[in-house]
């Protein structure tokens, strides 16, 4: 199968939802989330997931399809991300991927994961030499393992180092040889043409956006909804409850944060987010120029320009996997 991703992506607060779902209604679209936060059933306030009138507007994919207990990786959101873009083509529509999430936007750019698996009995003894012996003696045998070299893996990071040790534990190959298997593998959605579109936004505009709607997540009852979420299980889930708002609110509920410091911790955060993501998109996206979400135009989101030979192109436009 082929056809044609578009992919509209933007900060936090930059006003993503509004210009997808214009573009959508335009062009006979269905949108398929992009945003790590919006699988999950409950996280609603806190991420600003689109209202029931919203999807009612427009066809919405990868929306509520884990409980909050349940955590999703990258594989997992590949697999479903393709199945809901294969019906989409299938019905005649036009696809629209929008979010913000890094990891997950750039699997329609890039090859994102390998098929090594570490199995749980050995993630766990390494997790239970790494309590009994110390990191030291898991960066030994890495290092044994590894004769031309670590790279720049950070050794003093324990979570890289027992990811690395177990992948190459479990493969039998050096992370140069892994590296070198990463690389070769073609993109999950290489046989498509993914077009990109970034909204960005002027710093004063932004901020105010974040102040606004923060404050209308605490009015509309974020902290009612993270205690809800809590007794579900919301700190099973590190991804989520980790998440800018649910952290926070988390903080306040168990006596770390008064509540008199939630809304500015909360747009705090959210702007350390946006500056993150902001250097992401600039570095590890295809070359692209940015839009400016205010008054854009729907029609010129994805616009086809000139190459210097002459043929009809986007400089916004990559096929997934190439560099």
């Amino acid at each position: 199968m082929s056809g044609v991703i578009h992919v509209l992506t933007g900060c936090t607060a930059v006003g993503k939802t509004d210009l997808a779902l214009g573009w959508a209604e335009r062009h006979g679209a269905e949108i398929v989330s992009c945003d790590s936060l919006l699988f999950y059933r409950g996280l609603d306030l806190g991420t600003a997931k689109p209202t029931a009138m919203e999807r009612a507007r427009v066809p919405h994919h990868l929306i509520d399809v884990r409980e909050v207990r349940e955590q999703m990786d990258v594989t997992q959101y590949v697999t479903l991300a393709r199945a809901a873009i294969e019906g989409i083509f299938s019905r005649g529509r036009r696809v629209l991927v929008t979010g913000g999430s890094g990891f997950y936007l750039k699997a329609f750019f890039a090859p994102v994961a390998d098929e090594v698996t570490v199995p749980a009995v050995l993630r766990d003894e390494l997790r239970a030499r790494l309590e009994r012996d110390g990191l030291g003696s898991l960066v030994v045998e890495l290092s044994a393992l590894n004769p031309g070299g670590l790279a720049a893996l950070d050794t003093a990071n324990p979570r890289r180092v027992l990811a690395a040790l177990g992948r190459c534990r479990a493969s039998g190959r050096t992370l140069a040889e892994l590296r070198a298997d990463f690389a070769a593998q073609p993109a999950p959605f290489a046989e498509f043409e993914v077009r990109l579109c970034e909204l960005v936004r002027e710093k004063d505009d932004l901020l105010a956006r974040m102040e606004a709607r923060v404050a209308a997540m605490l009015r509309a009852g974020l902290v009612g909804e993270v205690r809800t979420l809590a007794e579900r299980g919301l700190r099973e889930n590190p991804s989520a409850a980790r998440a800018i708002g649910y952290r926070e609110t988390l903080d306040f509920l168990d006596g770390r944060l008064a509540e008199a410091e939630l809304a500015s911790a909360i747009v705090r955060n959210t702007r350390a987010l946006a500056k993150k993501q902001r250097t992401w998109f600039k570095t590890q996206l295809p070359p692209h120029e940015p839009v400016a979400a205010e008054g854009a135009d729907l029609s010129a989101l994805f616009p086809p320009a000139r190459s210097a030979t002459g043929k009809s192109d986007t400089p916004a436009t990559r096929p997934a996997g190439s560099s």
